[in-house]
């Protein structure tokens, strides 16, 4: 009896030796996104997985729902459950960052995707668009469409993510310097295509006379043509948007959206995986920030692009 007691612990302990990512079978990689309510997050967050599988990692998909605190749920969760490396889509700028450091202190390193944290010391790198470029080449396009005058609005994405500021200063840089272009509402919408439809419908009613929309993701661009639309003005307010989603860059395809700005998020998310895939490897030396390119997309151009890249030459 004794013997076969000592059998039955010996298989339990061999058992959960081999359930453990750091003495047997595969490690673990943890994706953890902002949201998956957005499509463009949905293909960052499959493209990530799907790159750590094919580096040999069992993956899985947590999402925060846009919530800081299910945010740390879920990276409480991954470092109990022993993943190895977090990819991180954040929530918040400066609210993500104690789940970083407390990934960090548990010897798991994190890895932000296109969204940033304002912390230099906590994540191993952070991989982002550069968004105020972007918007740069945006803002020239919409002075030019619109004969550098006209009253327009922005609509913001999460006031808590940098990215929001980013491609609203990239926009303003260029506009602001056209008179005759007036901004005469400028308000959040979460990053949310709702939100940028009930956004877009209570600034029309106030400034029904406005010439164009910049709104801070494709999501709200798309919101805010829903609104227009049923306003009966979709023709004579030009739509802005930034991701290069699928519905955006259909959207430029059939006239409905003037241009987005193309992100990559296949790069932004591959380069992450292969970070973590090195650094479990053993290398520590990684940049700490790393912009990728953006594009912008109009339908003088559409032809080179599919929905999150550019399509492939033959």
């Amino acid at each position: 009896m004794k013997r076969l007691s000592i059998l039955i612990l010996f298989l339990l302990f061999f058992i959960s030796c081999d359930k453990n990512p750091k003495t047997g079978g595969r490690q673990k990689i943890a994706i953890i996104v902002s949201t998956l309510n957005n499509p463009w997050f949905v293909f960052l967050a499959q493209t990530a997985s799907k790159q750590a599988e094919s580096l040999g990692y069992e993956a899985k998909i947590f999402d925060s729902q846009n919530n800081t605190a299910i945010e740390t749920d879920n990276f409480e969760n991954a470092i109990a459950a022993g993943y190895s490396a977090i990819l991180l889509n954040p929530t918040d700028a400066n609210g993500s960052i104690v789940n970083v450091n407390k990934a960090k202190a548990s010897g798991v390193p994190v890895f932000c995707m296109d969204r940033e944290v304002n912390s230099s010391s906590g994540p191993t790198s952070q991989i982002l668009s550069d968004s105020y470029s972007g918007s740069v080449n945006l803002g020239k396009y919409f002075v030019k469409q619109t004969n550098k005058k006209g009253k327009y609005v922005e609509i913001l994405g999460l006031v808590s993510d940098n990215n929001t500021w980013n491609r609203s200063k990239g926009f303003h840089s260029v506009v602001d310097y056209y008179p005759g272009l007036e901004m005469v509402a400028q308000q959040s919408a979460d990053f949310d295509r709702n939100k940028g439809l009930e956004v877009m419908e209570s600034i029309l009613h106030a400034h029904p006379d406005i010439v164009g929309v910049f709104c801070g993701n494709d999501a709200m661009a798309m919101g805010a043509y829903q609104a227009l639309v049923a306003a009966g003005k979709a023709d004579k307010v030009k739509v802005i948007g930034f991701d290069g989603a699928e519905d955006a860059i259909q959207g430029v395809r059939d006239g409905k959206i003037l241009a987005t700005a193309m992100q990559f998020p296949k790069v932004i998310a591959e380069t992450a995986a292969k970070y973590a895939n090195e650094y479990l490897k053993g290398k520590r030396d990684f940049p700490k920030k790393i912009q990728v390119d953006v594009e912008m997309v109009h339908i003088k151009n559409i032809a080179d692009y599919t929905a999150y890249g550019k399509k492939t030459k033959l």
